[in-house]
């Protein structure tokens, strides 16, 4: 996928600063004035660094994913900034607690999936790469100049693992004023919680910014965009490179995925939504926007599809049962985004036989769970079999419900099915007959969590 998957009459403006703005992704930038003249008038590279806390790229990356394609579209080159090095401290930005510290390793292996990732969304020049750099007097530059419309990635390990940290210190660290960094929001957050901020987490804010000058000076990146969080990193970048270079770099922020509640999107009962087809299944990616509360539809209609803006209000001002038509298009978009349309589809039309009266030839395509025979073995107190697993039980092992108490609940309300049949009985068995011939039951819980359960 890349920039090119987005119609041209995605938007009447010419200059993506107007794009991104109308669609309501620019939250704050360090010279709104300036971006904007230079986005309209030269071709630049700018990035969105990535710290690889994880194997796979959640919702959350997707925004970030999303814009790139915009700029990608407007003939500007992403640069796709893997943070090998900054992901061994961990950004303590929107944390309360302290980010686990990961072996290197395991950083690679993840920067290596993230790559991976990346290719589905943007189109690379897999010829370029970043050379040379020993440490923070010997910069490296760029073996070629980017192919026009192609993207590059590059890994900050190469020029943060080799650091000598008196030298960072004495060249980087004594243009930082502590003062002024306490006041950022990310430290302040910290300080207020039990274990404080420490030292590690305090640098963080400096390789950051020191990247931001690696990239300015050694392959011309003019411009760092980040969500609204990482402000203070980016501010910090910006006045680091004006100060050692004498280069005008620049900095825009971006608004993060909140429902009208001001919480984040994209967790689930299971946790992150993946971008993985392994961690989260298409069907379940698309039933989460299916089901994402009216006064957000147009929120997401707007960031995370390409649908022109006025079938976007045309689609937002629909009302009451007529809104769910807006929500099953934007699914359907998304997931074909994430997906491909083929994988959209099945998850469309398993969503639509399975809540429009009954699983029918849609079941198919439900999402499907393998449980364990011996899974179903369970004891009383008093160490007696009981001769299958209790219904809430099974119900929780499944993460249909985070507790017995939440169990028992959607029991006594009539909130459960198993193969069409409401579930009364609270001390409901699950045994290997419960399955029947096939090996399988369809179990529901609500109208909106229908997956099919297979016995292994």
């Amino acid at each position: 996928m890349n920039g090119s998957l987005i119609p041209d009459n995605v938007s009447k403006f010419d200059n993506v600063y107007d794009v991104l703005k109308e669609r309501g992704f620019i939250e704050q930038s360090t010279d709104e004035d300036k971006v904007r003249e230079l986005l309209k008038n030269e071709k630049v590279k700018f990035y969105i660094g990535f710290d690889p806390t994880a194997d796979c790229l959640h919702v959350g990356h997707f925004m970030q994913v999303i814009i790139m394609m915009y700029m990608q579209k407007f003939g500007h080159t992403p640069v796709v900034l893997i943070g090998g090095g900054t992901g061994m401290v961990g950004d303590p930005s929107g944390r309360t607690d302290m980010r686990k510290v990961m072996d290197v390793e395991t950083i690679e292996h993840n920067c290596a999936q993230f790559k991976k990732l990346f290719d589905q969304f943007l189109e690379f020049d897999e010829e370029w790469e970043y050379v040379g750099n020993e440490g923070v007097y010997v910069p490296g530059h760029e073996n070629k100049t980017p192919e026009p419309g192609k993207a590059i990635a590059v890994n900050n390990a190469r020029w943060l693992r080799p650091l000598n940290y008196i030298d960072f210190l004495r060249e980087i660290g004594s243009l930082f004023n502590v003062n002024t960094m306490l006041r950022a929001e990310a430290f302040k957050q910290r300080m207020a919680r039990e274990g404080g901020l420490t030292m590690f987490e305090m640098n963080y804010m400096l390789m950051q910014s020191y990247d931001f000058m690696v990239m300015a000076r050694d392959f011309g990146v003019r411009l760092q965009f980040g969500g609204n969080d990482q402000w203070s990193n980016i501010i910090g970048g910006v006045d680091l490179t004006r100060k050692k270079l004498g280069i005008d770099v620049y900095g825009m922020t971006f608004s993060l995925l909140t429902n009208s509640e001001g919480k984040k999107m994209g967790k689930t009962q299971k946790g992150a939504l993946w971008l993985s087809a392994e961690k989260t299944s298409p069907y379940e990616f698309y039933q989460y926007w299916r089901n994402v509360g009216d006064a957000d539809v147009n929120k997401c209609l707007r960031m995370l599809t390409f649908l022109p803006m006025e079938e976007i209000e045309e689609l937002s001002a629909l009302k009451d049962q007529e809104i769910n038509k807006a929500k099953e298009i934007l699914a359907y978009e998304v997931t074909k985004l994430v997906h491909g349309e083929e994988e959209a589809k099945k998850a469309q039309d398993a969503a639509r036989a399975a809540f429009g009266g009954g699983a029918g030839a849609g079941m198919a395509n439900l999402p499907v769970v393998e449980f364990a025979k011996a899974g179903l073995a369970s004891t009383d107190k008093d160490g007696n079999d009981l001769g299958g697993l209790g219904v809430v039980a099974f119900i929780k092992e499944l993460g249909l419900v985070p507790s017995n108490r939440e169990g028992f609940m959607t029991i006594e309300q009539g909130g459960l099915k198993i193969d069409g049949e409401k579930i009364t009985d609270k001390k409901f068995l699950i045994t290997e007959e419960t399955f029947g011939e096939d090996g399988r039951i369809l179990v529901e819980k609500g109208k909106k969590k229908k997956i099919v359960v297979e016995l292994v």
